[in-house]
C-alpha cells in the first residue's frame, strides 16, 4: 500500500527538513517525469522525494554529483515550511550571487496527484514543474503559480469548543461521523479520524488538542499493517507501530521495509545509466557477431584441397569459365567454382588465401569472443549492482567503453560517426563506424589535406589520418592507419592486405552512389599485415 500524507505528517516532516536543510547550499535539482522522482542536490546532502503514487516517501543521502540532466539552481535554503492544515511543503530559496530573485520549490501532496513546482520571484512565475495537469488545474511554465485553495476547516488558528466538537463528532453512523469530522476540523484525516472519534476521557478531543498545537511534541513511529507501512508523527491508539528517532528515519525505514533501499540508484545521472545499457546492448551484438563469424568460417582444409586440385588438374580446366567439373584425388567428380577473369594458377592462389584467412580467423576469433563475453559479463554485473544502489557514477564512467558517449541535456544521444585512435607518433586516426557513417566521416569530419585510407577491393571502414603538415605523413603513422583500415574491413583475416590511400581532397562522391561508395583519385597503395594487437597498442581516446 502506498503511504498517505495528511496535514500533520506534512507539517512535522517540513519542520524536520527545515532543521536539517536551513541555510544549506542547493546546487541543482532533477525532475524525472517518468519515475516521478524529485532530487535536490545540496552541497552536503542529497534529498530524494519519490512522488509516484505507489511510493511517496522521502530519503536523505550523502552528497552526490548532479548529472548532465540536472537543472542548475544555485541558491541557499532560507526555510522549509508547510502552510497550516495544508499538504504542501515549501522550500524558500535565496539567491547566492548577483541580483537574481528569490525562488520557491513547492512539493504538492494532494490526494494521489503529487507534483513539484519551482517558481521565480514574488509573482511566483513557474520556471520548472514535474507535471502540467493536476486535477482541474493546468500548470504552464512562464505563467503565475497559484497555490491550491487554502483550507477553511475549523481549528487552524484557535481551539474548538466542547459544544462544537460534540456536534461534529456526535451521531450513530460512524462513517458519517468520520466524514463530518474530516470535512470540518483542521488537522484531521482518514489516518487519524478513528482515534479522534474516541469519546472516552483522554480520547479524541484531548488527542486533537495535543496534536494540533503549534508546539506539539512529536513521537515519530512507523506503523505496520497487513496493507503496508505508514510513517506518522504520533502514535495512534490500537495501531502496531515501531518508535523511530525522527520522521525522516521513519520514512527511510518505510523505504527499506518496502524493499526500495536501492533508491540511491535513482540519484545517478539517467544519461549515464542509458550509456551503460547501450554498452551492454553493443556488447551483446559484438558477442553474437563474433560467434556467428566463427561458426560461419569455411573449412580451410577443404579450401586448400581445392587449390591443390586446381593445380593438379589445371590442364583440364578451360580458361574463362566460372566453374569446372574435375576429377578429385579419390576418383570422384567435383564442381569447382572459379573466377573466369583469372588463370587456373591464380584461382588456386585465391583458394589458398581463403584457407589461410580461415585458419587465422579460427585461431583469433575464440579469444576475441571470450574477451567480449568477459567484458559483457562485467557490464551486466555493474548494472545489477546499480539496481541495489551500490555503484557510484564515477565507477560506471570508468567501466564504460570510450566510444559510448553522453548527450547534452535536451539532445538525443548520438555517437560520432567514427572511432578515435592515436598513432604511436601522436597523430589522430578516425575509423568510420560502417557504411552509413563512412560518408559522414569523409566529407564532414575531415579536412582536405587529411589522409584518406580504405582497404583495396574490400568492404570496410573509411579511415582518416589527420594531417596538416607538408608532404607525406611519417611512414610509421601511415602504416598504423593502414593496419586499422585493414582490420576494419573484410581483409582483416588476410596475411597481407593492400590498402589504398590518398589525400581526402581527392575523394569524391558520385551522384546517386550507395552509402560509403566513393571514387578516390591519385591513389597509392601500401601492403600491411592486419595485426589485431595494433588496436590495443594505439591509445583509443574516444
Amino acid at each position: 500500500m502506498p503511504m498517505r500524507w495528511d496535514a500533520l505528517l506534512v507539517r512535522h516532516t517540513a519542520r524536520e527538513l527545515d532543521a536539517r536543510l536551513a541555510r544549506s547550499r542547493l546546487l541543482a535539482i532533477r525532475l524525472d517525469g517518468v519515475q516521478r522522482d524529485v532530487v535536490l542536490f545540496f552541497r552536503d546532502a542529497t534529498l530524494l522525494w519519490r512522488l509516484h503514487p505507489t511510493r511517496g516517501y522521502v530519503q536523505m543521502f550523502s552528497a552526490s554529483k548532479p548529472g548532465t540532466d540536472a537543472i542548475k539552481l544555485p541558491t541557499r535554503v532560507r526555510r522549509v515550511y508547510a502552510p497550516p492544515d495544508e499538504r504542501l511543503v515549501v522550500f524558500e530559496l535565496m539567491p547566492v550571487r548577483g541580483r537574481r530573485r528569490a525562488r520557491e520549490l513547492v512539493i504538492e501532496l494532494l490526494g494521489n496527484q503529487w507534483n513539484c513546482v519551482v517558481t521565480d520571484g514574488p509573482e511566483r512565475v513557474i520556471r520548472h514543474l514535474l507535471h502540467t495537469r493536476m486535477g482541474k488545474r493546468t500548470l504552464r511554465v512562464g505563467t503565475p503559480y497559484a497555490l491550491p485553495e487554502p483550507s477553511r476547516r475549523q481549528g487552524i488558528d484557535e481551539g474548538i469548543g466542547d459544544d462544537d466538537w460534540r456536534s461534529l463528532s456526535a451521531g450513530i453512523d460512524e462513517k458519517e461521523r468520520r466524514k463530518r469530522l474530516i470535512s470540518n476540523i483542521a488537522w484531521t484525516s482518514p489516518l487519524n479520524s478513528e482515534a479522534l472519534l474516541d469519546a472516552s476521557p483522554g480520547g479524541g478531543r484531548e488527542l486533537w488538542t495535543r496534536w494540533a498545537g503549534e508546539d506539539a511534541s512529536t513521537e515519530p513511529v512507523l506503523m505496520r499493517s497487513p496493507l503496508g507501512f505508514q510513517p506518522y508523527p504520533f502514535r495512534l491508539p490500537g495501531e502496531e507501530a515501531e518508535s523511530m528517532d525522527s520522521l525522516l528515519a521513519a520514512l527511510a525505514g518505510m523505504a527499506e521495509a518496502e524493499g526500495t533501499e536501492g533508491s540511491r540508484a535513482t540519484l545517478l545521472d539517467p544519461t549515464l545509466l542509458r550509456r551503460l545499457e547501450r554498452a551492454i546492448k553493443q556488447g551483446e551484438r559484438r558477442v553474437s557477431r563474433l560467434i556467428a563469424e566463427l561458426q560461419g568460417l569455411p573449412d580451410e582444409d577443404r579450401l586448400r584441397g581445392i587449390g591443390d586440385l586446381i593445380l593438379a588438374r589445371y590442364s583440364d580446366i578451360p580458361s574463362g569459365c566460372a566453374s569446372a567439373t574435375v576429377e578429385d584425388f579419390d576418383g570422384g567428380n567435383i564442381v569447382v567454382e572459379l573466377d573466369p577473369a583469372l588463370t587456373a594458377q591464380a584461382n588456386a592462389s585465391k583458394y589458398y588465401d581463403r584457407a589461410g584467412r580461415a585458419k587465422r580467423a579460427r585461431k583469433r576469433l575464440p579469444h576475441l569472443a571470450e574477451q567480449a563475453e568477459a567484458e559483457l559479463t562485467t557490464l551486466r554485473a555493474l548494472l545489477d549492482r546499480v539496481a541495489s544502489g551500490e555503484v557510484s557514477g564515477d565507477e560506471i564512467e570508468a567501466a564504460l567503453p570510450s566510444d559510448v558517449v553522453a548527450a547534452r541535456r535536451g539532445q538525443i544521444e548520438q555517437l560520432p560517426p567514427y572511432r578515435r585512435f592515436r598513432s604511436s607518433g601522436g597523430i589522430e586516426i578516425r575509423v568510420g563506424r560502417g557504411a552509413r557513417h563512412n560518408d559522414d566521416l569523409t566529407f564532414h569530419h575531415s579536412a582536405p589535406n587529411d589522409v584518406w585510407l580504405h582497404a583495396r577491393h574490400s568492404a570496410g571502414a573509411h579511415v582518416i589520418l589527420r594531417w596538416n603538415g607538408p608532404g607525406k605523413p611519417p611512414a610509421r603513422d601511415l602504416e598504423e592507419a593502414a593496419v586499422l583500415a585493414a582490420l576494419h574491413s573484410k581483409s582483416r583475416t588476410s596475411g597481407s592486405a593492400p590498402v589504398d590511400w590518398t589525400l581526402r581532397k581527392y575523394v569524391r562522391k558520385p551522384r546517386g552512389a550507395s552509402p560509403g561508395s566513393v571514387v578516390p583519385d591519385r591513389v597509392q597503395t601500401i601492403f600491411v599485415e592486419p595485426d589485431p594487437d595494433v588496436i590495443d597498442a594505439l591509445s583509443d581516446s574516444g
